[in-house]
């Protein structure tokens, strides 16, 4: 988070369901769709289909929530821009802008459809399947956290089991750190040795979404969202993905989890990149809006106000980044 504007932005959904309506409140009038809400361009990843088939989209949807689809596309242009700082991208605001809103209007157009990468999208393939050549790295990394202190929650000790391909596995629960929106929910992990390699599986606590918290909705009268998005989204399914009595349970492994920039290779197609969240955002907002209302919005909106509204969230974004390093730096 202090290592600059676009962890910063990860990390603080809370402050932007506050900041974005303040700061484009022409956008505030889009019609509302199932919303991701913590949109940004390192929550996408990978994961196995019922058919074992390589599936590439959005990777969690701790924050969904009923927003103007604007909201979506404004954060994840701004989390692009900001991105750009730390060299994990390299397109200006415009360009990025403009192609996120491409991929975005022909899924709208075609009604959507899901990133398998087994007999298409070769560039993107290629893309999701680098973090693949490594998988001792991934293994080494989760067999070296910290072991859990205490007691697993009985709860949560039979939803791993349940997922596990032999419930009768001896585990190894440890603690994981991932993602910097979702740190401070428990999370556990089981581990285990099985035919000659490892398996994971992963609990993570379920809580209502930071846009509940702006809305001033109490915790206890907020809906959460997550299994809804996932039932309506255009989406191959992970059939290891289950979300209920107040857990997220989900398979870990090297072909299913999310992808950060700096870990894909150098020369890359970004603009291809780029397009393909965009398109997969539309997947996700035609679970819940007809495509020719959000079609409609769109044509009736100016062409660059994407780029303005990201240039304006960007410049809020560093200002609060500048302004909690102070106050941090006064603690010290």
């Amino acid at each position: 988070m202090s290592e600059g504007p676009f962890p910063f932005l990860r990390a603080t959904y809370y402050r932007w369901a506050q900041l974005w309506p303040r700061a484009c409140p022409t956008l505030c009038n889009a019609p509302v769709v199932l919303a991701v809400g913590d949109l940004h361009v390192e929550n996408f990843g990978t994961w196995r289909d019922a058919e074992g088939r390589l599936i590439w989209g959005v990777n969690d949807f701790d924050e969904a929530w009923p927003l103007p689809y604007t909201s979506d596309l404004t954060r994840l242009a701004t989390s692009a821009t900001l991105a750009t700082q730390g060299d994990l991208l390299s397109l200006d605001t415009s360009e990025l802008c403009e192609t996120l809103l491409e991929g975005y209007h022909a899924a709208l157009k075609c009604g959507g459809q899901p990133f398998v990468l087994a007999e298409h999208h070769g560039p993107l393939r290629d893309l999701a399947v680098e973090r693949l050549k490594d998988p001792e790295k991934f293994w080494q990394k989760l067999e070296d956290m910290p072991p859990v202190r205490g007691a697993v929650p009985t709860r949560v000790r039979s939803a791993l089991r349940r997922s596990l391909p032999d419930a009768h596995l001896k585990l190894r629960y440890v603690h994981r750190l991932s993602g910097l929106g979702s740190l401070g929910r428990e999370r556990f992990v089981a581990i285990a040795d099985w035919q000659g390699g490892k398996v994971a599986r992963e609990a993570k606590a379920l809580a209502p979404s930071a846009s509940a918290w702006a809305a001033a909705i109490p915790a206890a009268r907020a809906v959460i969202h997550y299994r809804h998005i996932l039932a309506k989204a255009v989406r191959c399914p992970d059939p290891y993905l289950g979300v209920g009595r107040g857990w997220i349970v989900r398979r870990l492994a090297p072909d299913c989890a999310r992808i950060e920039l700096a870990a894909l290779p150098g020369a890359r197609d970004e603009s291809r990149l780029l397009y393909s969240m965009g398109w997969e955002v539309a997947n996700a907002h035609l679970g819940s809006v007809r495509a020719k209302t959000l079609l409609k919005d769109l044509k009736e909106r100016p062409g660059n106000w994407l780029s303005h509204a990201a240039g304006r969230l960007r410049g809020a974004v560093e200002s609060d980044f500048e302004a909690w390093q102070a106050r941090s730096s006064d603690r010290v």
